[in-house]
């Protein structure tokens, strides 16, 4: 995915002013959304070591793997539950929209971030 016409997750910001920030580490996620927003653009860009250093300890797959035929293209945050600035967990309720080879579909997720280390990190998904 480009990030030419804006940020992968949807904000009307440049990817160098919103998701880059938090990739490179010059920035740390405000909120659990803004954190989830960041993870998506990760999964669209291929960011794996992002991915891997915003998961929970607990929780962070031994290998973080990515489809390279998958092509993220879009997300809808449909709800958030806490997850602000002075919270400690919170939830972001998602939509991702994929494209594999002439197939399309969507990842519907309710996400559970907690902060550790008092930086927001993906916890895994609601069950």
């Amino acid at each position: 995915m480009s990030t030419e016409g804006g940020c992968p997750c949807g904000q009307p910001l440049q990817y160098e002013q919103c998701c880059g920030l938090l990739h490179a580490g010059r920035k740390r996620a405000m909120t659990a959304e803004q954190l989830m927003r960041a993870r998506y653009s990760a999964f669209a860009l291929g960011h794996r070591q992002f991915l891997a250093e915003s998961w929970h300890s607990t929780t962070l797959p031994t290998d973080v793997r990515l489809d390279p035929a998958q092509e993220w293209i879009s997300l809808e945050v449909l709800a958030t539950g806490r997850g602000g600035m002075l919270d400690h967990d919170g939830t972001v309720e998602f939509e991702a929209h994929w494209r594999r080879g002439g197939r399309h579909g969507v990842l519907h997720e309710v996400s559970r971030f907690v902060r550790e280390s008092g930086s927001w990190v993906y916890l895994g998904p609601l069950t």
